[in-house]
């Protein structure tokens, strides 16, 4: 799959034993992902539930789903970018363990797609600022994005 332009994909690593699992998200040490830390934090959705869509115009986001599983999806709808107009989706989580980094400006949200409520967790570059935040909405059924978020059999 061709990646929209600045989107970067890691499958992460787990190690269980018989104790359990351990998987790293994101370490300090990994130049080709990590930039800086804003902070941390963990978002849910309920089976069927859409998160979309949003962007950050400073924000880099981090995130991987961590239980359950997630349909992602990505949108470059960026002025200049050579994938303008790419859609991009990842199905992560348990099944699928991977980090997605979202630069600034791509649009993107989520769905639950597993029977159980998904957790994702969030390693963003900046801090959320309640009084300005970064953070631009779009409805997840708006016609400026060309997407359908019904399950796709066959």
């Amino acid at each position: 799959m061709k990646l929209i332009e600045g989107l970067r994909v890691k499958t992460l690593r787990v190690l269980p034993d018989e104790r359990g699992r351990l998987m790293e998200v994101l370490r300090s040490d990994d130049a080709e992902f990590f930039k800086k830390f804003g902070q941390a934090y963990i978002t849910t959705a309920y089976p069927g539930a859409i998160k979309a869509w949003h962007y950050h115009k400073k924000q880099t986001d981090n995130f991987a789903c961590i239980e359950g599983m997630m349909k992602v999806v990505l949108y470059d709808n960026r002025d200049g970018s050579p994938t303008k107009g790419l859609f991009n989706e990842f199905f992560a989580g348990i099944h699928n363990p991977i980090l997605i980094q979202v630069p600034p400006f791509v649009i993107h949200g989520f769905k639950c797609v597993s029977e159980r409520e998904a957790i994702v967790i969030n390693i963003p570059t900046e801090v959320y600022h309640y009084d300005e935040p970064d953070e631009f909405r779009i409805p997840p059924d708006s016609p400026e994005i060309p997407y359908n978020w019904a399950r796709k059999d066959g």
